[in-house]
């Protein structure tokens, strides 16, 4: 988007239990950690986002380890999952409090465990939601996916801009 933006890291505690469901979890982390950048920067336009990973009706967070990285691929392999990313932005001296979220579909290919592995050597699965990423080695286990490419990724660029444009922001000139 060609955006000039400082990266602020909130001290919150998310909740990644999901007892309301993965969109409202989303959503609560997101308005959670923009609410409290929002209090230090009052003049300022923040940007709060959460996304996770759902199968079914279980919530994919970040694993533990390794072995539990394995186990959400395997699980995931040759099946459709669902990519929640809510985005908050807070403008407190513009009065602006606003939260969305979108979805994506992400199809998975049918892979054997040796996949796994040979992902594992290029991409750590530790810091994703799901276990993977979209950014690199998406063809090893990717097949499709339906919706934005980079909600998946944890931002979706085209639904903040037009959220953006709604509010009046118009940062074309920044490019």
């Amino acid at each position: 988007m060609g955006l000039v933006f400082e990266v602020r890291p909130s001290e919150v505690a998310e909740d990644d239990r999901g007892l309301d469901g993965p969109k409202e979890m989303v959503a609560k982390n997101a308005a959670l950690k923009a609410d409290a950048v929002a209090g230090e920067f009052p003049r300022s336009l923040i940007l709060g986002s959460d996304t996770t990973v759902a199968f079914e009706a279980t919530i994919l967070s970040k694993p533990g380890d390794l072995k539990e990285a394995a186990e959400m691929l395997q699980q995931l392999s040759g099946r459709e999952h669902t990519v929640y990313t809510a985005v908050s932005l807070r403008w407190l001296q513009g009065q602006t409090t606003v939260d969305f979220v979108e979805t994506s579909t992400v199809k998975f290919k049918d892979f054997p465990e040796s996949t796994i592995e040979a992902y594992f050597r290029q991409v750590n699965p530790l810091d994703k939601a799901g276990a993977y990423g979209i950014q690199e080695a998406r063809e090893m286990i990717i097949e499709s996916v339906t919706g934005s490419i980079e909600n998946v990724m944890g931002l979706p660029i085209q639904g903040l801009g037009e959220k953006l444009l709604e509010l009046g922001f118009d940062f074309s000139d920044q490019k």
